[in-house]
């Protein structure tokens, strides 16, 4: 008789450990609180226009053609993917603008246009990024946190020192040219932490970022997990829908049901992908592993401020991916980590997918998502994030000369307080634990609940990290553990 395995959530983590699980002869059954699929990778419909309301950037493509590799399939069987030139643009003032190109040739040429004598040092760099990535991403990444010795290596051992430095001493004492020192350090807010907190063997995300490039799947992002969708529901998982997890039954330190929308449902193993500290107010207090003050000392990755407007023209002098670094990153980079506030002049980025696909907005209309990182747990009210939309759309209009607020057909909004209604985010943050150095690997809270038998976490504020591909890697460490497990 198959063992039933229960999956609180459907973000990526969540669908991967259902697809390794189900093909391992698990019975799986995954609970969703919302309407749809997704976790934060959800897609809003309206007027015609599509937004990703969460992940927009599809990196590490390695990543995603090893996890469909694992069931003898490839991503171009369930999405189609274009990739992106420009990657993206940056932008450091009015018509002042760095475009990144869709290969090392071309970035090599424009840092040398910028900086003299830069292209050969970025040359060094990428290939010290991309030694990082081989070690990093198709081995490191695929541990599960159990053990510091996990990270012990001949490789990683003779990197010690790229544990202590870090990525902003780094750049900066190879690369004088401010603009191109943002550039270099701008892949490390994927790990959500500050590039003067981040070890320089992070680098290997410039590879990411220079070496494999950008691209974007048809559609947007949801289509990626409605790919993973259409794969779990092929091997037999069963996917329910406004399925609100309300209480994780444990009998003798060990997992006996879940309770959904008042129904308890027994079940022999449980996987939560949702919040991993929301999940742990779902058991009684003397079954949590982590208090409330250890949640509180740790460092979140930002929440995030995000727009999404449908506008009646095309907009000029953008790309699908823009930057906009025209004001202090240090200063908005000390509003997010050390004092946390709201920034006085906030670094935002801006997504135009209907630049590159027909299909995520009316003709000649445009599709634009806007995003600002800012610390979790602030106060979010309608009033501030209507003072900060009209902050970003003025330097937007200004920065690339041409008037759009007449132009907004509608626009959403996505914050804080909607972090915490949605996912029940912790402090609302939007992408989980930063990358530090003592938030690395087995520093990160476990896979496998240290308390009660055969529960088991997975997603961000797990091992690995933040991210998609990291998330996808999180689903294959709990499926291997919950295999292992000798009591499940």
């Amino acid at each position: 008789m198959k063992q039933k395995v229960s999956i609180i959530g459907s973000g990526f983590s969540s669908l991967a450990a259902a697809c390794y699980l189900a093909k391992a002869n698990y019975e799986v059954t995954v609970y969703e609180k919302n309407i749809c699929i997704g976790g934060r990778a959800q897609q809003l419909t309206k007027g015609g226009f599509t937004f990703d309301m969460g992940p927009t950037w599809y990196w590490m493509p390695d990543v995603f053609e090893r996890f469909f590799a694992d069931f003898n399939t490839s991503p171009d069987q369930f999405y189609q993917l274009t990739k992106l030139n420009p990657a993206y643009s940056v932008y450091f003032g009015e018509n002042d603008y760095i475009s990144i190109e869709d290969s090392l040739e071309k970035i090599y040429e424009t840092f040398e246009s910028v900086e003299k004598g830069s292209s050969k040092k970025l040359q060094k760099f990428i290939k010290k990024a991309e030694d990082n990535y081989n070690i990093a991403i198709k081995d490191l990444v695929y541990k599960p946190g159990v053990s510091p010795l996990e990270l012990v290596t001949l490789p990683t051992i003779k990197r010690l020192t790229q544990f202590v430095s870090t990525i902003k001493s780094d750049v900066r004492k190879e690369f004088k040219n401010e603009r191109l020192v943002q550039i270099l350090e701008f892949p490390v807010l994927f790990l959500g932490a500050k590039p003067a907190d981040t070890p320089s063997f992070y680098n290997f995300m410039n590879y990411a970022d220079f070496g494999l490039g950008t691209w974007h799947p048809k559609n947007g992002m949801h289509s990626v997990i409605k790919g993973i969708e259409k794969l779990a529901l092929e091997l037999g998982v069963t996917i329910q829908l406004n399925a609100s997890a309300e209480k994780i039954i444990v009998e003798n330190n060990t997992v006996k049901g879940l309770q959904i929308n008042g129904t308890t449902i027994a079940t022999d193993i449980i996987v939560s992908g949702a919040d991993y500290h929301h999940t742990e107010t779902l058991l009684d207090k003397k079954f949590r592993q982590y208090s409330e003050k250890y949640w509180e000392k740790r460092t979140f990755a930002p929440s995030s401020l995000l727009f999404y407007v449908g506008f009646d023209k095309k907009i000029e002098n953008v790309d699908h991916h823009t930057l906009f670094f025209d004001v202090d990153f240090d200063t908005h980079a000390k509003d997010i980590y050390d004092t946390p506030k709201w920034p006085d002049t906030p670094l935002f980025y801006a997504s135009f997918p209907s630049k590159t696909d027909s299909n995520i907005s009316p003709e000649n209309k445009e599709a634009g998502i806007f995003l600002i990182p800012i610390a979790p747990g602030l106060e979010d009210t309608k009033e501030m994030r209507t003072l900060y939309f009209e902050k970003i759309i003025t330097r937007l209009e200004y920065l690339t000369n041409q008037k759009l607020k007449n132009s907004i057909i509608f626009k959403e909004s996505f914050c804080v307080n909607d972090f915490k209604e949605a996912y029940n985010s912790y402090k609302g943050n939007a992408y989980g634990l930063a990358n530090t150095l003592l938030q690395t690997a087995f520093l990160r809270p476990k896979l496998k609940s240290k308390k009660v038998s055969n529960l088991f976490f997975t997603g961000q504020l797990t091992v690995p990290g933040p991210g998609v591909p990291p998330a996808l890697i999180s689903g294959k460490l709990v499926s291997e553990l919950v295999i292992q497990n000798p009591k499940s």
